[in-house]
């Protein structure tokens, strides 16, 4: 059941909202090329590293065909789109990234 929710606090939340880029890493051609485990480990050390530092706000894999992992960056999409362009696994073709801007609001979570 859904809460019932104000316009004052539809406004209020609005108010709050702050931009951040929203990254969508898709599996691509190159995903069974050989050396593609050790490429994908280097991948994931530089996504947690990002995520420590603080450009990555939510990091997410996914478990699917298509779709490799969500993250929400707090630079510039343009800043994300280089950050993501530099990833091991996109210069290897094992996966494509899309980025774009968005709005989040500051204090939102993944439950614990």
């Amino acid at each position: 059941m859904s809460a019932i929710v104000t316009d004052e606090q539809i406004r209020a939340l609005a108010a709050t909202a702050k931009p951040y880029s929203l990254a969508l890493l898709q599996w691509g051609p190159e995903r069974g090329m050989d050396g593609a485990d050790a490429i994908e480990l280097e991948h994931q050390r530089r996504m947690v590293s990002l995520r420590e530092s603080g450009v990555i706000a939510v990091l997410c894999p996914v478990g699917s065909d298509t779709l490799a992992g969500v993250a929400i960056m707090t630079v510039p999409a343009k800043d994300a789109s280089e950050i993501m362009a530099d990833d091991p696994c996109v210069q290897a073709g094992m996966m494509r990234c899309e980025v774009h801007p968005c709005q989040g609001f500051p204090g939102d979570a993944l439950p614990g």
